[in-house]
């Protein structure tokens, strides 16, 4: 496992894509896969660069389709990977990376139930906000399977949130329409029913686990909750824009490449 772990570590740090990690902690092996990540996670931890949410990944049958997985997974997100409204982000930031909308969560609330209703996962939290996900994956053309992704902090690159906090009363999560433009055309569209059915039917899903694992999630924390539609290759120097009917708009620029690089 420390193999994988290593891998992974040299492709982030070098920027080169690296092999599939399955071979080192075996295909199906989820939870061995988890145990990667957390060393990942926590070798990247410190003062300045501390832990502040967590993402769901592959709620919506779209992206499964994309990466033949049929299951969520969840990572972490650090103080580093939060990309600032307008902010344009550097090509050097970034592998191989790929952009989706989805609605983001901030809690209030603890959430410490081992199976916790609905309403008490609505009840934790204090508003929900546009964001952008900008995936990405250290593993060489995206050939991952779940063990694959999941020791990858679940492909995590960076996120974007926009400004608008709504509370959920009144906000249709089910509902909501997503539509998500590259430089001005339609790239992808979705709506809240693709993830997992609902965000807050996501969010239920990873308060259980955290929860089971000993990691409850907790106040203050940001949770990406999952793709509303499929993932769309990041180009270098362009612009994207999402609009989730009923909870406001979130924008990112990629800085332009040199030597015509893609970001």
């Amino acid at each position: 496992m420390q193999a994988a772990v290593a891998r992974l570590q040299e492709a982030s740090s070098t920027g080169v894509p690296c092999a599939p990690v399955r071979d080192l902690i075996g295909s199906g092996d989820v939870p061995l896969a988890y145990l990667a990540q957390e060393r990942i996670i926590s070798a990247l931890v410190s003062d300045t660069n501390q832990r502040i949410g967590r993402k769901i990944g592959l709620t919506s049958p779209a992206v499964q389709a994309q990466l033949k997985v049929d299951q969520p997974d969840f990572g972490t997100l650090l103080q580093d990977v939060a990309v600032a409204e307008g902010e344009p982000v550097p090509h050097s930031r970034l592998l191989q990376p790929k952009i989706e909308a989805e609605v983001a969560f901030v809690l209030a609330a603890d959430i410490d139930d081992l199976d916790p209703s609905l309403e008490t996962v609505a009840a934790a939290i204090g508003f929900a906000r546009p964001a952008f996900e900008i995936v990405d994956s250290r593993i060489e053309g995206w050939d991952i399977t779940m063990a694959d992704t999941v020791a990858d902090n679940a492909s995590s690159g960076l996120f974007v949130l926009g400004e608008a906090e709504l509370p959920l009363a009144g906000l249709d999560l089910v509902g909501i329409q997503m539509t998500l433009t590259e430089d001005g055309e339609t790239a992808s569209s979705g709506t809240g029913a693709a993830c997992l059915g609902s965000p807050l039917i996501a969010l239920q899903w990873l308060a259980k686990v955290a929860a089971g694992v000993g990691d409850p999630l907790r106040a203050g924390e940001v949770v990406l909750s999952g793709a509303l539609g499929p993932m769309v290759p990041v180009k270098a120097g362009s612009t994207y824009h999402a609009t989730l009917t009923g909870l406001g708009e979130v924008s990112v620029t990629f800085a332009a490449s040199p030597s015509g690089a893609t970001a």
